[in-house]
């Protein structure tokens, strides 16, 4: 038996050509398509992200009725005449039940190392002292009075006792600062 050597080299004149195998190899991915993936995942994480935290405060803000323009809320007198400011006088919200915490001082200027515009001071020291900020009153026309006010207690990193005041009542006008 005769064995034939086949030279791979030379064609047959019966046998096409074809075109030679791309090979793909770890190199030869497209990095493009890769980091397009991935971007479009993370656009689509923060999308639902986002969208989740303030579906969540919505929903949340509306079940504890303290959603700004609606209900109760909507009526909110938060803007305390200059001039006029007369005992008796309630600025905020008009339910005394929509904040859960109270406090009876004297409304003075000044937060504590940045925590609060204002403080309330109170007989017993310091320790009684309430540091204060509002974002729907105008506490600076109240300076000087006795005050009650209605509000959600806030931990503060320095202060002992912060509060969002929502509600104030005058009590006296130009009462000196307790010792």
């Amino acid at each position: 038996m005769d064995i034939k050597t086949i030279d791979l080299d030379k064609l047959d004149p019966n046998t096409q050509r074809s075109a030679p195998a791309v090979v793909t190899t770890p190199e030869n991915i497209n990095h493009s398509m890769e980091k397009k993936s991935n971007l479009l995942t993370v656009v689509i994480f923060l999308v639902v992200a986002v969208a989740g935290f303030y579906s969540g405060a919505s929903l949340k803000a509306r079940a504890t009725g303290k959603l700004v323009g609606s209900g109760e809320l909507a009526k909110i007198q938060a803007e305390v005449p200059v001039a006029g400011v007369k005992v008796g006088d309630i600025y905020g919200s008009p339910d005394e039940k929509a904040f859960n915490t109270t406090a009876t001082g004297v409304l003075d200027k000044g937060g504590l190392n940045g925590e609060g515009t204002h403080k309330l001071v109170r007989p017993g020291g310091v320790s009684q002292t309430v540091y204060m900020t509002s974002s729907v009153i105008d506490l600076d026309t109240l300076v000087g009075n006795q005050i009650t006010v209605w509000g959600e207690t806030f931990k503060g990193q320095k202060a002992g006792w912060l509060m969002d005041v929502g509600r104030v009542k005058v009590e006296n006008l130009n009462v000196p600062l307790p010792k």
